[in-house]
This record gives structure tokens, C-alpha cells and sequence, in this order.
């Protein structure tokens, strides 16, 4: 017995109802052409995902079930399960099952994540409504969302229980670093326990500062990878799965024969859409390390300059690793066209980064304006003189350079529409090693969650794709200096980089305090040091842009430490 399933891994916009309504009909009627059985889509794809605080606008809810009804309404013999919100007493987290016309089942989530990102107790309620079954092509299949399958507690045994022989599950599962392999050994666990089939679907494409992968996937009741969809790309996988054999694992498996519930089932077809031969499964390849966290990167900055109709983007080029790689990313998502790279050196610019930017900048075929800042910054100096007299020259006038940068910035911004992206790094951004209103002013911070550790590997593994130099060596081996005073080096003012990202790591991503720093081996000074640092910027990260999350914690709605704070450390 074989099942055709059409996998819906979409990128839809939050709030553009009429465009994702679009997108799910465009992707019902491929299924339809390839005779699938039925088509599964991902969390909430009519309103996009996550909505948030639409949630609490009565009309966004009334035109999210007028959607709903208009997918159903043009939905055939191909079932389709689409995500919306659906209302009663409260707002449900829901999966819509359309056939024929009509809208056959409602699932509503049950288990709805309150934790990093996801705040959805906020709006949802639990669902305890029941847990149809729909025999389709002959086979029962089980609806479920996202967090209903990462609970060993959640329905998918139940389901399995009651006949289900393939489970679909509907995701909008943000993306870090390394997360596809958490995913899959968890989804492999689940099918193999329940022996049902699995069938998971995830939302792709960049939502403010979240990346959604992709990567939905089919295993089948032995936890088996059966087909797996592309990391990073919108597509519509077809496959059949083969579910013979579900019913005699169970008969083997003792798991769950003390609990065999009796769930309605919903008759839809008996007979499978797909004639001929079986359609080969597709598995693709997982992306390597640095190469995940690029493209995680890169369609972050896409979706979010295009969602939010920005046609170009503008960069300050300072001849330094991080401008390089931004610069780099923002060319790879959008083209070179778009991009507009501004070098606006200084009295303490060095020649070679000046070149270096040059070069950068004709590597990667993008505009380079030069700007220098030196009559701005003699302006200032003399214009606060007479307020200075008799202090010295500190922190105060390095800091004047880096906001004349920004006034220039946005000044292009304001002028041609271009959105100013930020170039920080998470190094800098952790420790407050910014200057606010100067180089921390902007619309997307694209590496604000990049270690400056990740940044080199970046740079390096970005070179290596085409092979050849896109980002001159020279910039990639040079000491890392924000060049606001004579030989400057950023160690003058924070500890290498090897040192330092172990620490910043376990502090962000580990919650750790400083006495568990310590105890863990790393030097008291060099602790009570960053710590300091970290606790005394988060001023400043509250006021920053958001960027792309690649990590498992992420400045930002990831981490909520107060601003007002005597705790130490």
C-alpha cells in the first residue's frame, strides 16, 4: 500500500494573506498535477509565521478564516492540510483538512511552546479536540503541529495507538546552527516508537531576525529516512511512502498495545491517486557546517531587505573582515546591483585598508563610493573645543568618527531608500564593543550573531566555494582594528578572540555566571573582565537592529536579562 505525498515547503510572509492564499493554491494545484494524495503545508502558512501580536487584531483573525475557507473551497481529489488560526472561545494554533471543496477536520495544537523564541501561550490555546483519523489512499493518516511531535508526551502515540499508519506534522521550526541533526534524531525516535510513518514539513525562508531551514522530511515506521527536502530553498517535494509494512511492526512491537484509544475515522479515499510507477524519493545532502550558517545568513538578509520592500542596501566598507563579509553576504542575497558600498576613511585609515576595500569592492562587482569624514571630524573638534578645554583627547573623539560614519550612512539611506546594514559582529556586539549611534546605527545587523571566531571560518569557507580570493586574503589575515587612533588593535581593548568566544559562548548560550566560569578553568581576571563588559552593554544591544539568529541563543526575543540589574555575574 502506497501513499503520494506532496511536501509544501514554502516561504510565506507574515500578514500577506492574499499572497501566501496564492502560494498554498499554486502548490495544491502541482500536487494535484503529479496525482499526489495529499498535500501537507507548514504551521499557520496562511498567516505566516509568527504572527505574533497580529494575533490580537479581531479583523486579522476573521480574514485568516475567510482564507482558509477560500483554499478549501478550490482545494480537489488531492487533500490538502494547511495551517491557520482558527477561533471559538479562543484562537487555536489549527491545521485545516481540505478535500473536494470542503473543509473535512480541523486539528487544533496541543502542546504549544513557551520557551527561546516561541511565546505562542500568549495567544493560543491548547487544543483538546479530537483526534480524527482520514483514510486517504487507503491509509489512516494522523494530523499533528510542530511541538506536538517534539513531546514524547504528545499525541503522535496516541494516534499511532488508535491506527494511525502515517502521521503528518505541520512545522515552523527556526533554524541554529546544527539544529537539523537534533531535528532528525528526534523524528527518527518518534516514528520508530509509534511505528507510524512520518511525515514533517517545515516552513523555510527569513521572518525578522528567525531563518526557517527547510529540510522537511519523510521517514517511515522504523525511523528510516525515506526523503529529505533542500536546506534553504522553497520547493515541493513528491514521494511515496510505502506503509505495508506498518502493520506488521506492530504486531512485533509491544509498545502501545496497553493503550488503544478509538478515534473517529474519516473515510476520504480508498485508492491511491498515483498510477504507474512508484516516483523515486529524493534525499538531499546536508550542507556542511560553515556552509549552513551562510546560506542560513544570506537568505535572512534577502527575505528581510525584499519583505520589507527595500530594493538596495548600503554598507560602510572599512577595509575590515566584518564590512567584507557583510558586503559578501548582501551581494550573494541580493546581487550586486543592489548592493552600495561606502569607504569614508579618516586621519587614521591606513592606506591598506583603504586598497583592501578597493578591491573587495571589485571582487565582488559592487558600487564603492569614497566619502572621507576628515572635514566632518575637524568640524566637530573645533565645534566642541570650548566644551573640552582642559580634558584629554579619549574615548569622546574616537567615538565622533564612528557616528559621522552614520550620520553619512543614513544620510544615503534617507536620500535613495537603501537600508544601512550594520556590520558588528556578536564579539562586539556582547562585550559593547560599539559605538552607539555610530556603527550600531542601521535597519539589520547581518552577522550580530556571528562569533568573530565564525567570521574568519565564514570568510575563509566563502573563498574556498568558488575558488578563488572574493575577500583579499589581506583583509582575512590582518590584525582587527576599528582604526580611530593610531595603531590601534582590538586587543587593546578586549582579550584575543580564541579567548574571548569560549567565554562570551557560556555566558549567552550556557547562562553560565562567572563563578561557574571559573570553576570551569578559565582565568579569574579575564572572567570578571567579560562579564562586566556583557552585563554593562545590554543598554546599548537594546537599542541595536535585529539580524539573523544561527545560534541557539541569540541576542534579542532569545535572551531577556534586564537592564536594571545588581546581580553579579
Amino acid at each position: 500500500m502506497r501513499i503520494r505525498i506532496a511536501s509544501c515547503q514554502l516561504n510565506t510572509v507574515v500578514g500577506d494573506l492574499e499572497g501566501n492564499i496564492a502560494k498554498v493554491l499554486e502548490a495544491i494545484k502541482t500536487a494535484e498535477s503529479t496525482s499526489s494524495d495529499i498535500a501537507v503545508f507548514p504551521e499557520l502558512s496562511l498567516t505566516g509565521y509568527p504572527p505574533e501580536d497580529l494575533l490580537l487584531k479581531p479583523r486579522f483573525i476573521n480574514q485568516n478564516l475567510e482564507a482558509i475557507h477560500k483554499v478549501a473551497a478550490q482545494s480537489g481529489d488531492c487533500v490538502a492540510v494547511v495551517g491557520f488560526v482558527d477561533a471559538g472561545l479562543d484562537l487555536y494554533n489549527a491545521a485545516a483538512i481540505c478535500w473536494q471543496g470542503k473543509i473535512i477536520g480541523i486539528y487544533h495544537k496541543q502542546n504549544l511552546p513557551n520557551y527561546a523564541v516561541f511565546d505562542e501561550q500568549r495567544y493560543f490555546m491548547p487544543g483538546n479536540s479530537s483526534l480524527n483519523l482520514y483514510k486517504i489512499a487507503g491509509v489512516n493518516v494522523g494530523v499533528s503541529i510542530c511541538e506536538d511531535l517534539w513531546s514524547p508526551q504528545g499525541p503522535l502515540a496516541q494516534q499511532a495507538a488508535g491506527g494511525a499508519e502515517v502521521v503528518v506534522n505541520l512545522n515552523a521550526s527556526p533554524y541554529f546552527a546544527g539544529r537539523f541533526y537534533q531535528r532528525e534524531r528526534m523524528l527518527a525516535t518518534r516514528a520508530s516508537d509509534a511505528s507510524a510513518g512520518l511525515v514533517y514539513v517545515n516552513q523555510v525562508g527569513g521572518q525578522d531576525e528567525l531563518v526557517f531551514d527547510g529540510t522537511s522530511v519523510i521517514l517511515d515506521e522504523n525511523g528510516s529516512l525515506v526523503a529529505r527536502a533542500n536546506q534553504f530553498k522553497e520547493e515541493i517535494m513528491i514521494t511515496d511512502l510505502e506503509v505495508r509494512e506498518v502493520f506488521r511492526k506492530r504486531l512485533l512491537d509491544p509498545r502501545g498495545r496497553h493503550f488503544s484509544p478509538l478515534l473517529d475515522i474519516v473515510e476520504v479515499s480508498t485508492v491511491s491517486r498515483a498510477n504507474g510507477l512508484e516516483k523515486q524519493a529524493q534525499i538531499q545532502s546536508l550542507l556542511n557546517p560553515e556552509e549552513e550558517v551562510y546560506e542560513a545568513l544570506v537568505m535572512g538578509t534577502r527575505d528581510y531587505v525584499n519583505k520589507n520592500n527595500f530594493t538596495d542596501v548600503v554598507i560602510g566598507l572599512s577595509g575590515g573582515i566584518d564590512s567584507a563579509l557583510v558586503a559578501t553576504i548582501a551581494t550573494d542575497a541580493l546581487g550586486p546591483q543592489r548592493v552600495h558600498a561606502v569607504a569614508m576613511p579618516s586621519r587614521f585609515s591606513s592606506d591598506s585598508s583603504e586598497q583592501d576595500a578597493s578591491q573587495l569592492a571589485s571582487n565582488l562587482g559592487i558600487e564603492l563610493k569614497v566619502i572621507s569624514i576628515e572635514k566632518a571630524h575637524n568640524s566637530f573638534l573645533e565645534m566642541l573645543s570650548e566644551s573640552f578645554r582642559d580634558t584629554k583627547s579619549d574615548l569622546t573623539e574616537e567615538n565622533l568618527q564612528s557616528r559621522i560614519r552614520g550620520v553619512i550612512l543614513m544620510a544615503l539611506s534617507n536620500k535613495f531608500s537603501w537600508m544601512v546594514l550594520t556590520t558588528g559582529n556578536k564579539s562586539e556586539v556582547a562585550t559593547g564593543y560599539s559605538t552607539l549611534y555610530g556603527d550600531s546605527a542601521g535597519g539589520f545587523a547581518v552577522i550580530k550573531d556571528v562569533p568573530k571566531t565564525l567570521v574568519y571560518k565564514l570568510s575563509k569557507y566563502r573563498n574556498s566555494k568558488d575558488n578563488r580570493e572574493i575577500i583579499p586574503v589581506s583583509i582575512i589575515e590582518k590584525a582587527p582594528s576599528a582604526e580611530l587612533r593610531p595603531n590601534q588593535k582590538d586587543e587593546d581593548s578586549l582579550p584575543p578572540y580564541e579567548l574571548l568566544d569560549p567565554i562570551l559562548n557560556s555566558i549567552i548560550e550556557k547562562d553560565m555566571t562567572s563563578f561557574e566560569l571559573k570553576e570551569r578553568g578559565f582565568p579569574s581576571e579575564l572572567v570578571d573582565k567579560v562579564v562586566a563588559l556583557v552585563d554593562r552593554a545590554e543598554y546599548k544591544r537594546r537599542q541595536s537592529p535585529p539580524g539573523v539568529r544561527v545560534s541557539p541563543k541569540a541576542f534579542g526575543k532569545d535572551r531577556r536579562v534586564p537592564i536594571t540589574n545588581r546581580y553579579p555575574g
